[in-house]
């Protein structure tokens, strides 16, 4: 694993952008998966502001979200689906055509997770993928204790994520709330991955990806056996070792 510290936030903003950028510079129809959370919002609108002031070609680039929640509609601020509409997509000019998002709403969880899964494939696999890490070291939807490998489908939500999503949206308990991912199998058949992670809450967890085993019980420790797998941390994240 290659790792890469920058030594403020927007230094480590900055970075991550430019690296989804010059994929697309050397690669114009790369497939690029997205993350979602307070790690990349930023990152996600520099990537059209470089566009305007630097244009490059995005239009042959296809971007996706590695995961979605389940159980709202896509208008809800919180789905992954929004999100990157707002952060990147639609300020980057990218179709519909080149975006890809498992369904937040869907009458056949399963068939749909085969599409999306297909659907990369026929655009001939990833090119990049930005990762975000949970605290407890998952991937996407990807908990701990999930397999190794697991691929696109039905993964679970941590209790605080639920809990936050049912206040936003007043979806009452009865009512299931879930998320769709993609696989950890999946994720290590990207040519490249950037792991990205800032800030001091991430600090022990971020050790643990590193320097712990390969375990299940810290989902994000496979990418210790990727062959081109970049860490990108700000330096609150890198803590005190």
């Amino acid at each position: 694993m290659r790792i890469t510290i920058e030594k403020n936030e927007q230094a480590f903003d900055l970075a991550a952008a430019e690296r989804i950028v010059q994929q697309i510079k050397e690669k114009p129809e790369s497939v690029i998966g997205l993350s979602t959370g307070r790690t990349t919002g930023n990152m996600h609108r520099l990537v059209p502001q470089i566009h305007r002031d630097q244009p490059f070609d995005a239009s042959r680039a296809t971007f996706f979200g590695i995961d979605e929640v389940t159980g709202v509609p896509r208008s809800y601020s919180g789905a992954c689906y929004t999100m990157l509409k707002t952060e990147i997509i639609d300020d980057l000019g990218v179709d519909e055509g080149h975006f890809l998002m498992l369904p937040t709403e869907s009458d056949d969880l399963d068939a749909d997770c085969k599409h999306f899964s297909d659907e990369l494939q026929h655009r001939g696999g990833i090119d990049l993928l930005i990762l975000g890490l949970g605290e407890n070291g998952h991937l996407g939807f990807n908990q701990p204790g999930t397999s190794f490998e697991s691929t696109v489908g039905i993964g679970s939500m941590d209790s605080a994520l639920e809990n936050r999503i049912r206040r936003e949206t007043g979806v009452p308990a009865e009512h299931p709330l879930g998320g769709v991912t993609l696989g950890l199998s999946d994720i290590m058949q990207a040519r490249r991955i950037v792991l990205v992670v800032k800030g001091t809450s991430k600090a022990e967890i971020v050790k643990q990806v590193l320097r712990g085993p390969v375990s299940t019980d810290v989902p994000a420790s496979i990418l210790q056996r990727h062959p081109h797998c970049e860490v990108l941390l700000d330096a609150d994240a890198l803590g005190s070792w």
